[in-house]
């Protein structure tokens, strides 16, 4: 039997009932303010669920790609992300591309308004998928090498980083800049620069990733962050400047765009 939203709500506790009416109840142009929570919930989720699974498996079922253990607890993790992955990204940028606005010379000063504040969920989302994947899951590679022999490539840690964390934020990544191309007109008559260096620049990233595993595979065994080979992954992380290029560019627009509403009768 399907429960209703009010229904829901009625069953929740009295605390958690005002944050909700809130959001139900927030401006015109943060009418997408509980998806971006949600999604800020989801990834929170995850991203500490993946943090204690390896806390659990990790060392005592990680060490040794031989082991049967690895291939229960590492390789099924890691067959299992693949497919999410492909389904995630088929059906999140499937649906951006169908569903997208086909009159956007026509829409109105406050509705490209509110898009903008979606956009801008939109990066800060992906920003926040980049913050975990380089932060908490890359800082520890490096531990993790100096002290585990890697006899694989696909050790413990690489299985998520790697393999899911990657790319998650590359899949938001893009679907901020197809969000922009099909919704917005600023971004719909051409190529915005800092947007595509926002997503290309960490999208590079994970192509730095082949390198890196190939070079410590069979030419470079230490795990030094300042090493030529980790390079690559400085130079990514330097693009997510662009960030503030596309800030820019939004604050531009959205002051000719109050100045139309204010100029409307």
């Amino acid at each position: 039997m399907a429960i209703s939203s009010e229904q829901l709500k009625a069953a929740l506790p009295e605390q958690l009932k005002a944050p909700l009416e809130k959001l139900d109840n927030a401006p015109w142009y943060l009418k997408d303010l509980p998806t971006y929570l949600k999604a800020f919930g989801i990834l929170t989720v995850i991203y500490i669920g993946l943090r204690l699974y390896q806390g659990e498996f990790a060392v005592s079922a990680g060490l040794d790609s031989y082991e049967p253990a690895f291939e229960q607890y590492w390789m099924r993790l890691f067959y299992i992300e693949l497919v999410i992955i492909a389904l995630f990204t088929a059906g999140l940028w499937g649906y951006l591309w169908v569903s997208r606005d086909r009159n956007l010379d026509s829409i109105s000063p406050k509705e490209e308004i509110r898009r903008y504040f979606t956009l801008t969920m939109w990066i800060s989302v992906y920003t926040f998928a980049v913050y975990w994947a380089g932060s908490y899951f890359a800082e520890q590679d490096n531990s993790w090498h100096q002290v585990a022999i890697r006899d694989t490539p696909f050790t413990a840690n690489h299985i998520i980083e790697f393999y899911f964390n990657f790319p998650l934020y590359v899949i938001l990544g893009g679907s901020a800049w197809v969000y922009a191309r099909t919704r917005l007109p600023l971004y719909a008559k051409g190529i915005s620069l800092p947007l595509t260096l926002a997503v290309f620049g960490p999208f590079m990233i994970l192509v730095s990733v082949g390198f890196n595993e190939w070079g410590h595979t069979f030419w470079f065994r230490e795990e030094f962050f300042a090493a030529p080979i980790h390079w690559g992954f400085v130079i990514g992380v330097w693009f997510a400047l662009g960030v503030g290029g596309i800030l820019l560019q939004g604050v531009t627009r959205l002051i000719e765009l109050l100045d139309k509403l204010e100029d409307a009768p």
